[in-house]
């Protein structure tokens, strides 16, 4: 599903500044088009933030902005991202639930800074919280980089080897809702709901377990999946008749990603397919 340039379609997986990712909405329209992307979808963390501008840049480039967002839920103890396309991302009790959850965000940094100063990075907690508005999705990512500024690690990436990574020192934990919970919202908004990065997560028949929770569909392209895993979830996915995705997964953070985005995409079938779908 990677091609030339006359091939792409659409990136269906990019983060923007509403949660970990460098670029704005309107920045990230303008990059899609000159990928000659004519479709893509901002998924950011626990946040829609970022859908309404993205639709208002997009009316100058004639790019389609399909609404989207990616869950952190918990299976079992499992952390599962989960993508959700067009929802409706201005239902009232979905405002609220992903609310409740950029709140749960803030106070797991809030244990992770004091983690933090017992191992001698103090950084201060209100200073940090005020650097950011009270509409983004809130992270370890952020975490980094205020290490990084405070010249407590070298890079980013040091940040999370040293320090915040899952089980290194300072990390907590992040308090997700169930799974089930998050794809009944989903499907009560008249959304679509895709297992995010699967290869990262499975292996075998291991994603047969999430399928069966009632996903209407598998992240098939990703930059994380070698030649095999997009075969193996392929099949899978057709077994179980199941819709198919893909994107860069682009912050436009590290190198990595300027060199995924343009690369990994879907086409016009796997869209058509989703409209179909829904209507």
């Amino acid at each position: 599903m990677t091609g030339t340039k006359k091939n792409i379609k659409a990136d269906l997986h990019i983060h923007s500044n509403f949660s970990d990712g460098k670029f704005s909405p309107a920045e990230l329209i303008q990059k899609a088009k000159v990928k000659g992307f004519s479709a893509i979808s901002i998924t950011d963390h626990d946040n829609i933030n970022a859908i309404d501008e993205a639709k208002m840049e997009s009316e100058k480039y004639e790019i389609e902005v399909i609404p989207g967002i990616e869950f952190s839920t918990d299976y079992i103890g499992k952390e599962v991202h989960v993508l959700a396309y067009f929802i409706d991302y201005k239902d009232t009790a979905l405002i609220d639930f992903i609310k409740k959850i950029r709140n749960s965000r803030i106070e797991r940094l809030r244990q992770m800074i004091h983690r933090l100063a017992g191992l001698n990075c103090l950084i201060d907690v209100n200073r940090f919280f005020d650097k950011f508005p009270s509409n983004i999705t809130l992270g370890r990512p952020h975490l980094a980089l205020e290490m990084v500024q405070n010249k407590f690690v070298k890079n980013y990436v040091e940040a999370f080897i040293k320090f915040i990574g899952d089980g290194k020192p300072a990390y907590v934990k992040k308090p997700n809702p169930e799974i089930k919970t998050v794809l009944g919202i989903i499907s009560d908004l008249g959304g679509l709901s895709f297992i995010a990065h699967p290869g990262k997560n499975f292996k075998n028949n291991q994603i047969q377990e999430i399928i069966d929770e009632g996903v209407d569909g598998i992240e098939i392209i990703h930059p994380s999946h070698t030649y095999t895993d997009t075969n193996f979830f392929q099949k899978v996915s057709a077994q179980n008749y199941l819709l198919e995705s893909g994107g860069s997964d682009f912050h436009g953070i590290v190198k990595t990603d300027f060199e995924n985005f343009g690369s990994y995409y879907v086409t016009d079938k796997e869209i058509i397919n989703m409209k179909r779908r829904l209507y």
